[in-house]
């Protein structure tokens, strides 16, 4: 039984492949059921976010299995195994620990990683596909991600998706000042981008989602303007600056719709910034003259500068993460080490168990307390030294010295009471 990591992410798998193979909420449950009916996989958590499907299992095998599942997804494509990277034993536990201190994020070291991660974690132990393996991995994960952001500054000044896209419209669009902003969503992608927004001192900042009660919580914190999803074609062309991130399954946002809007802003630019997985915003919106779409992959060059301020810092979380890695190994190691020991201990309870019960039958049907003593330290003895005995033997007769050497050194008062005689 092993450790195995299969996934993908922006460094494998183009965008249009990442939304195809991306679990909404709504879906891992189903999906960790599924996993778990595998005839060789024990326990199984599902990580999926904007930049990132990834499986993690505790299951025999290669892994082949949980490749086909995964490629079996609806929407994957036949050609997902090629996207694929498998990481096993160690190599599975290193990958996690990088993925929760955020050394393996589109924005080096971003922070909302660890919460996705901890809620995969608490999704799959509510589903009830989580057991002791994967639940100690995880918890080493945690405690690797929290000590890495104490002891490095690769948690300082921390920059998310969120961010990098405010920071991108403001450097290289429009003064926010001047522009009022259209948020499609209402999830942690878009608090953020909110809180930044108002920091940047954004003109207007109007909120649309599905479920209005969200919008205007959200507008209200940071003093927005809520509307419903249902009026976006209403709003559209107030916006000079579109950023969503829903967890819709198809775009929110379509081609008719901008050009729509930009008819009625007498083509003045805007910027639309598509921070989902699956895409908000059609992908033929593209095409429109006086639209600039940037989506996830976009912002991979406008965080490069980020990237490398950070790289020092990522370098002594790199040398924690080993030095974690190789302290789980060891424990899982030493948990492998002492399975005879906790195998012989449980045979001997059992042994004990089932001759004291037949003990107290004899007692309760009238037999005389001495003779049952008797009975039950003779059957005792029989159970527990049937085995060793029969495998002594067979040793003796073939030749064998090694398991009576073995036995010496586990039952050494029986050698020295043999030796005297």
């Amino acid at each position: 039984m092993s450790l195995h990591v299969l996934g993908i992410n922006h460094q494998t798998a183009p965008v249009a492949l990442r939304e195809q193979v991306a679990f909404g909420p709504d879906a891992l449950a189903g999906a960790l059921q599924s996993l778990r009916a595998l005839p060789q996989v024990h326990e199984a958590v599902l990580l999926s976010t904007c930049n990132r499907t990834e499986l993690y299992a505790h299951a025999d095998g290669d892994g082949q299995l949980l490749a086909d599942w995964l490629a079996s997804h609806p929407d994957a494509g036949h050609d997902l195994h090629a996207y694929l990277y498998r990481h096993r034993d160690a190599d599975a536990v290193r990958h996690l620990f990088r993925v929760a201190t955020g050394l393996d994020s589109l924005v080096l070291g971003e922070p909302q990683i660890l919460g996705q991660v901890k809620q995969a974690w608490a999704v799959s132990r509510e589903a009830g596909a989580l057991g002791g393996q994967l639940d100690r991995l995880f918890q080493h994960a945690f405690a690797t991600a929290k000590r890495a952001r104490t002891d490095t500054r690769i948690g300082a000044n921390p920059v998310s998706v969120a961010s990098t896209a405010v920071r991108l419209a403001q450097d290289n669009f429009a003064r926010l000042d001047e522009s009022t902003v259209l948020l499609i969503g209402a999830g942690e992608t878009i608090e953020l981008a909110a809180r930044h927004l108002v920091e940047a001192r954004t003109r207007r900042l109007l909120i649309a989602n599905r479920t209005l009660a969200h919008a205007q919580e959200l507008a209200s914190r940071h003093g927005g303007y809520a509307l419903p999803l249902a009026e976006l074609d209403k709003h559209l062309a107030e916006a000079d600056i579109v950023i969503a991130a829903t967890a819709s399954r198809e775009p929110v946002l379509h081609r008719p719709q901008v050009e729509h809007a930009l008819r009625l802003r007498r083509h003045r630019p805007m910027l639309l910034l598509d921070l989902a997985v699956p895409r908000d915003i059609a992908h033929d919106v593209s095409g429109l003259r006086d639209v600039f779409l940037y989506t996830v992959d976009d912002l991979e060059r406008a965080i490069e500068d980020n990237r490398r301020s950070r790289r020092e810092a990522a370098e002594q979380a790199e040398a924690i993460v080993e030095l974690q890695t190789a302290r789980f190994v060891e424990q899982l190691q030493a948990q492998g080490r002492q399975q005879p020991v906790v195998r012989l201990r449980a045979h001997g309870e059992a042994a004990r168990a089932e001759a004291l019960a037949k003990a107290r039958q004899q007692l309760a049907a009238g037999m005389p307390p001495e003779q049952a003593l008797e009975l039950l330290a003779h059957t005792l003895t029989n159970r527990l030294l049937h085995a060793p005995t029969v495998a002594l033997r067979e040793a003796a007769l073939s030749g064998d010295g090694e398991l009576g050497r073995a036995a010496e050194k586990l039952f050494p008062a029986a050698a020295r009471d043999a030796g005297d005689a």
